[in-house]
């Protein structure tokens, strides 16, 4: 087991991953160079299965896979979350597998480099987490100790309406409002 902060830390890691990886492919001109980068290692490495030229439209899907990729990092950036983790590792799950049946027809062996990846991003961010804090068993008796309010205090619901009636009033209200509105909106006010 994990802890909830270190679970995000994987989400966040595992975004920035995809944000290096993928950014490149999001317009024809960076993937084009991403792609003459990928037949240059295929030829250094001597690999029999050589990188395809892409075509338009297999030019086409591939920006949109990247631009799809980058928002979605950027939004586990910026939020963060175990849920969005679990969804990204569904994602990952997907990516892997597609990925090891175009290896399987032909594709480049390269591919199995982010292959790993995936599977490792997906198995760290389902990975358990360790529970919340236990609560200590005296609290819950502390608790029912506790003393109950008056009944001469007002109840929450009496404070909801009387400030849902105040906010509605300055929203009505303005500088031509007559004086006698502005009035009764002041008394509101000071009821509260």
């Amino acid at each position: 087991m994990i802890s909830a902060k270190n679970n995000l830390g994987i989400v966040k890691s595992s975004a920035i991953y995809d944000l290096a990886v993928t950014a490149g492919f999001m317009t024809p001109w960076t993937a084009a160079w991403v792609f003459t980068g990928f037949a240059t290692l295929s030829g250094a490495l001597a690999l029999e299965r050589p990188v395809p030229v892409l075509d338009v439209s297999a030019m086409l899907f591939a920006n949109l896979l990247g631009s799809v990729v980058v928002v979605w990092s950027l939004w586990r950036l910026a939020q963060p979350s175990r849920q969005a983790g679990l969804y990204d590792a569904l994602a990952r799950t997907l990516f892997a597998t597609w990925q090891l049946y175009a290896v399987a027809h032909g594709a480049s062996v390269l591919v199995l480099g982010f292959t790993v990846f995936e599977v490792l991003f997906a198995v760290a961010q389902v990975w358990p987490i360790s529970a919340v804090r236990q609560v200590h068993p005296r609290a819950e008796y502390r608790c029912s100790k506790a003393k109950p309010l008056p009944s001469s205090a007002p109840s929450l619901m009496a404070f909801t309406t009387r400030l849902s009636r105040l906010t509605a009033c300055r929203q009505t209200t303005d500088f031509r409002s007559s004086i006698s509105t502005r009035k009764a909106c002041f008394s509101m006010t000071r009821v509260l």
